[in-house]
């Protein structure tokens, strides 16, 4: 069986995009606790972690629009998969970091 020939690429989404969306349930972990500095630096880690896969992505995109072929391989889907997961989480991870900031203000009498 042969590997994808992109598979440098693909790692790149699978691992990026993976870590990326560790980073933003790290994030969620931390706000729930009272680290709201905390939980804004693992977002900023987060994102650039996403900034990374999405170069791989763009990668193999640059290379299908100059009449390359990129070969489909459940590799490749994978990656997407985790990509697209990441940038959910990661917006997700944002809406609750600040619901639980104001909550946190609220409690101690802030809002």
């Amino acid at each position: 069986m042969t590997q994808p020939s992109n598979l440098e690429a693909i790692m790149g989404l699978i691992m990026y995009g993976g870590e990326a969306k560790g980073k933003a349930v790290e994030a969620i972990h931390a706000a729930r606790d009272g680290q709201f500095e905390k939980a804004q630096h693992l977002l900023q880690e987060a994102t650039h972690s996403l900034n990374v896969a999405h170069r791989s992505q763009t990668n193999l995109l640059s290379q299908e629009a100059a009449g390359d072929t990129v070969d489909l391989s459940l590799l490749l889907v994978h990656g997407q998969d985790h990509m697209m997961t990441a940038l959910a989480f990661i917006d997700l991870a944002k809406e609750l970091v600040a619901v639980y900031d104001k909550i946190s203000r609220i409690q101690r009498g802030e809002l």
